[in-house]
């Protein structure tokens, strides 16, 4: 069962992730943006990205926000994920 639960935020943190690197190389692309499917990513991602960028803002046509909260969803990810781990073994699932 705790395998199991782990898998699972781990596919989630995935999936997450994959995401933002699609609506990354999306913005790209006008069209992209313009789609449902790229609307709908950008929906899902963009209070996430939205958030660094509040902090690290563009210089000039470059954005390096998607880079730093890259790293971030991956450290968060990995300490969520071992901090997941333990409880379940503290809880003997």
């Amino acid at each position: 069962m705790g395998a199991n639960i782990l898998q699972i935020g781990s596919l989630a943190f995935e999936v997450y992730y994959w995401l933002i690197l699609i609506a990354i190389f999306g913005s790209w692309f006008p069209r992209f943006q313009e789609s449902r499917i790229g609307t709908w990513i950008m929906k899902l991602v963009e209070p996430y990205l939205g958030f660094f960028r509040k902090f690290i803002p563009p210089l000039g046509p470059i954005d390096f926000s998607p880079i730093i909260a890259l790293l971030a969803l991956k450290y968060v990810g990995v300490f969520a994920l071992e901090g997941l781990r333990q409880s379940l073994n503290v809880i003997g699932i």
